[in-house]
């Protein structure tokens, strides 16, 4: 019982003892953080489009059969023009009345308005002038955005990454010159999350063969931005 009672104290005292003065005052690695901003371009090679139709007439279903009618004429244009069902999907459909007012009297309906859009995805932007005027021709009146975007940007987001290594590593050897250090083995290396490609537009504008309408197809920006931290030597 006599060593029990002082074995656990002498136990908890080494437990506890402080760590070596030289442990405690160690002081952290040197080290020198640096950002860098990679970029890569190249031409789109998808086109998202909208397009609609809008009918008007005195009542909503002569507005719905008259709206109908002309989206099926915009549809079957698509179809002409290859591109699969997949890529073809109705994003808004409405019907809605139409008011009027005037000498003091109160809003009274006049006729009813539906609208039918779809979104068109073209992998094959060379059709993009051609598509356009098709559909306005097959009665399409309403064009509501246009997008580019390039379908597998993997080999672009690895040269933005490898010219955004670059760029930090470069800054870093300036810095470390100038100081009079050099730069040790890396010690970390993050990114920040990318944005969505965003165009860079060219001035002039990329005729399609064959097309009525003139389109610009321009660049697609991929970025990559990441920070790396060395140690100095």
């Amino acid at each position: 019982m006599r060593f029990s009672l002082w074995t656990i104290p002498a136990l908890a005292l080494v437990l506890c003892a402080p760590l070596p003065a030289a442990a405690q005052n160690t002081p952290p690695p040197r080290v020198i953080t640096m950002s860098g901003h990679g970029e890569a371009r190249a031409v789109p090679d998808t086109a998202m489009l909208s397009a609609g139709v809008s009918a008007q007439a005195p009542t909503a279903a002569a507005a719905l059969a008259a709206n109908t009618a002309r989206m099926q004429t915009v549809l079957a244009a698509l179809k002409k023009q290859g591109v699969p069902d997949k890529d073809i999907q109705t994003s808004n459909f409405s019907i809605s009345p139409q008011y009027a007012s005037g000498n003091g009297q109160a809003p009274r309906v006049t006729g009813y308005q539906a609208n039918n859009q779809v979104e068109v995805r073209l992998e094959d932007v060379s059709k993009l002038g051609v598509t356009l005027d098709a559909l306005v021709t097959a009665g399409a009146n309403q064009m509501n955005g246009l997008n580019f975007s390039i379908r597998n940007d993997t080999a672009l987001l690895a040269q933005a990454r490898a010219a955004a290594v670059s760029e930090a590593r470069a800054k870093a050897e300036t810095f470390a010159k100038a100081a009079g250090v050099n730069l040790g083995s890396i010690l970390s290396i993050g990114e920040s999350s990318n944005d969505v490609p965003r165009p860079m537009y060219r001035m002039e504008s990329v005729m399609v063969t064959g097309s009525r309408v003139p389109t610009a197809l321009g660049e697609q920006s991929v970025n990559a931005d990441i920070t790396i931290v060395w140690e100095i030597k």
